[in-house]
């Protein structure tokens, strides 16, 4: 009987990888590093006390973030028995009219989706207080478009019912503290030069990240950190990805060249990674010493090793 369980989700590793678009070596690194990980995750939820363990996967921009939580959704529903929910920070962004708003009221470069600020933390929160009540009710998922820069019909959000044992909360900035003031002073790239001299935008995402979204991570129970070598690596990582999107959609090159638009061309790639570069850096020079674990990746994407605090 075991022997059948565990067949069966060798099956289903494998149909995942598939269906990803993944080489079927991917099947070693799921085998190395995923497996022990869902393990470590399903031992801790069995050791605490609360109903529902959360766990925030934080890491830059196409460093595989949904990717993990994908597979330990499956590793730990399958493997484990525990009913696992995925939540993206990126499905929690206000809509185009919101931020477009935003713009206009605080600064125009928060008309770009991704730095805090640019997110309904309020939905965020309803969502945890759902998922973790224990309660046996349907509760509705957000989705987010990228390829229209805009939050979907809520006809088309999906829909889980609890109790819910794991919650992965997966985005390139869960988990992030706000810098110190005087951080903030020097520019760190020509976007903040020409575009907020007088740092009227990065004082208001770092009051975000002091505030409300310090209270939503202040929910995770658990952190991963998935660590790019460095800033240099996230725009090669953001290209593939925006390629994978670009053929998931069937949009080709017709689908936009800026971040408002939805697809991007390299050009449009290299100005969103600037929204995220200050942040990112911060978050690569102090995180690595309070997550929970942290997984090393090469230039190739692929993990080097994995550091269990």
């Amino acid at each position: 009987m075991a022997k059948s369980k565990h067949q069966s989700l060798e099956h289903r590793i494998a149909a995942l990888i598939e269906a990803e678009g993944l080489p079927p070596e991917f099947g070693r690194t799921v085998e190395r590093f995923y497996v022990p990980l869902a393990r470590h995750l399903a031992d801790v939820r069995h050791e605490q006390v609360s109903t529902t363990l959360v766990v925030g996967i934080n890491g830059g921009q196409g460093s595989g973030k949904s990717t993990l939580a994908l597979f330990l959704k499956l590793l730990l529903e399958s493997g484990h028995g525990l009913k696992t929910v995925v939540i993206s920070l990126d499905d929690l962004y206000l809509t185009r009219a919101e931020r477009a708003a935003l713009a206009l009221e605080c600064h125009p470069l928060l008309a770009t989706r991704g730095v805090p600020g640019t997110h309904d933390i309020g939905l965020g929160m309803r969502l945890l207080d759902q998922l973790t009540s224990g309660g046996s009710g349907a509760v509705r998922l957000p989705h987010f478009d990228k390829a229209q820069d805009d939050r979907a019909p809520e006809a088309d959000w999906s829909v889980v019912s609890g109790p819910v044992d794991i919650i992965l909360l997966e985005g390139w900035c869960v988990g992030a503290c706000a810098q110190v003031t005087a951080d903030l002073d020097a520019p760190v790239n020509n976007l903040e030069t020409d575009e907020d001299p007088d740092g009227v935008w990065r004082d208001h995402v770092n009051a975000q990240l002091a505030g409300q979204y310090a209270a939503f991570f202040a929910r995770l129970d658990h952190l991963i950190m998935l660590k790019v070598p460095d800033f240099d690596c996230v725009q090669a990582f953001r290209s593939l990805q925006e390629a994978k999107l670009r053929a998931k959609v069937g949009q080709g090159q017709g689908g936009g060249s800026g971040p408002v638009a939805g697809l991007m061309d390299e050009g449009a790639i290299g100005r969103f990674i600037m929204h995220y570069e200050r942040l990112t850096r911060h978050m690569l020079a102090e995180m690595p010493s309070r997550a929970d674990v942290v997984m090393e990746l090469d230039r190739e994407q692929k993990i080097e090793c994995v550091n269990y605090r």
